[in-house]
């Protein structure tokens, strides 16, 4: 795989210790990340050696950090996922559900991210399936995944749920299969204000409950009448439901999938350089055309706006619901193939395995494990990109 020329690893080791020493609300899962990020794939985890099953061309390859936040370890990490859910897909359209968080709600959700990114989870997929239920809409049992994100395109916080959802479901008994209507999936304009309703009333118990943290400059909040008033001010927002038309097929879905399961606040191919304590990358403006600008930002602020995404420990940001629950999903699956007359799924592919770059037809092999001792003969120190202007 080609290095790209910066990556997030780079700024880490460059200003990472002076950001650690300014910045003690650092906890240690902060610590933990920024040391799994910036010692990925270098001699101080060892590696391995590699070897083409076809031509013989061997490679020398350092570890990964297999830290989900680190931009490197993603891509393995979706290619594997993708393995497991390509048999799954069904022979439907596909629909692609947004649920957003209003931004008056944000600060709360930073300080309460188990809880609060778990009612996000709840609180959408409760009115994705009420709404299907209703025989005034589809009047089915529908099944969907679910993906966290919680940032923008400029690294700030902004959580929301992409759901990828077949256009259908199995019928009250499980006794047909019911097709999306002529037009619509779901009206986004019902799904909208029950996702609402459904959020804020769960957000309130929580509160009653005393499961809130209110620390810092939501301290006020604390007050049973503040907290009251920002229900009453995140009810009055506009709560985004978007709704995309149908993918056109299986292979879309797929390539659709890979961009929205397994990734982080940044990919690596989105920097542009870093100098003089300033880091800048691309982002996509899509306010005005979806134009691709650029953004500078000091490095402190690049590394704090980063590290906003770090999730709580054994978090689970991709979730299944309905026909798609762990439970029953392979049973479910086969029945409702069994109504769409489809006996065939996707094959899966070795999302593990990767071609040689030299011969383009064997697969590499791993035929020995190094140490950090051993790596260290070959590689004595980590990579490093230069710095662009």
């Amino acid at each position: 795989m080609i290095r790209p020329p910066l990556e997030v690893a780079d700024i880490v080791r460059t200003y990472g210790t002076a950001f650690i020493q300014r910045h003690r609300w650092l906890t240690t899962l902060h610590l933990k990340v920024l040391r799994a990020i910036a010692v990925c794939r270098t001699a101080a985890l060892g590696g391995h050696l590699e070897q083409c099953d076809s031509c013989g061309h061997q490679v020398i390859a350092c570890n990964s950090c297999l830290n989900r936040h680190c931009p490197k370890c993603q891509a393995a990490a979706r290619q594997r996922w993708l393995a497991k859910r390509s048999a799954e897909l069904l022979p439907v359209p596909y629909y692609h559900v947004v649920f957003t968080l209003p931004h008056v709600l944000a600060p709360v959700a930073l300080q309460n991210k188990a809880l609060v990114y778990g009612l996000l989870f709840r609180t959408a997929a409760e009115t994705l399936l009420q709404i299907a239920a209703d025989p005034r809409h589809l009047g089915a049992e529908i099944g969907f995944l679910a993906v966290l994100h919680t940032w923008g395109q400029t690294l700030l916080h902004h959580p929301h749920l992409h759901c990828v959802v077949p256009g259908g479901g199995l019928s009250p008994g499980h006794r047909r299969w019911i097709r999306r209507g002529s037009k619509f999936f779901l009206p986004v304009r019902v799904l909208s204000p029950v996702f609402r309703g459904k959020f804020l009333s769960a957000l309130e118990q929580a509160f009653q409950k005393r499961k809130l943290t209110l620390a810092g400059q939501l301290t006020p909040l604390q007050s049973p009448p503040a907290f009251a008033a920002l229900l009453r001010a995140a009810a009055r927002r506009n709560w985004v439901v978007y709704a995309k038309r149908p993918f056109a097929g299986p292979a879309q879905i797929l390539t659709y999938l890979s961009r929205y399961t397994h990734r982080v606040a940044i990919a690596n191919s989105r920097l542009v350089s870093m100098a003089g304590d300033r880091v800048t990358f691309r982002w996509r403006d899509y306010a005005h055309a979806h134009l691709t600008r650029t953004m500078t930002l000091e490095a402190d602020e690049f590394l704090r706006r980063f590290l906003l995404h770090v999730l709580p420990p054994s978090f689970v940001r991709i979730r299944y619901f309905g026909l798609l629950a762990n439970r029953h999903r392979n049973q479910l699956l086969s029945l409702c193939r069994s109504y769409l007359q489809s006996t065939t799924s996707p094959p899966p592919t070795d999302g593990a395995a990767h071609l040689c770059h030299h011969c383009r037809r064997g697969t590499m092999r791993i035929v020995q494990r190094l140490s950090p001792a051993q790596l260290s003969v070959w590689l004595p120190e980590a990579p490093r990109a230069e710095n662009s202007s």
